[in-house]
């Protein structure tokens, strides 16, 4: 089974690192974390990350 992951920070200035450890802990691939730097304000649909996902 293909596992994937998702990570979202609110600013540039954030670092996902912590997010993306987790989901490589976990057994996701990196090729398979997709991302979004947008706020949480915003629906998923409106999030390329999400989508691609």
């Amino acid at each position: 089974m293909r596992l994937l992951g998702y990570t979202r920070i609110s600013t540039a200035g954030q670092d996902a690192q912590l997010q993306l450890d987790a989901l490589v802990g976990a057994g996701v691939q990196k090729r398979d974390v997709f991302s979004d730097v947008t706020s949480g304000s915003k629906t998923a649909k409106q999030r390329p990350g999400m989508r691609r996902l």
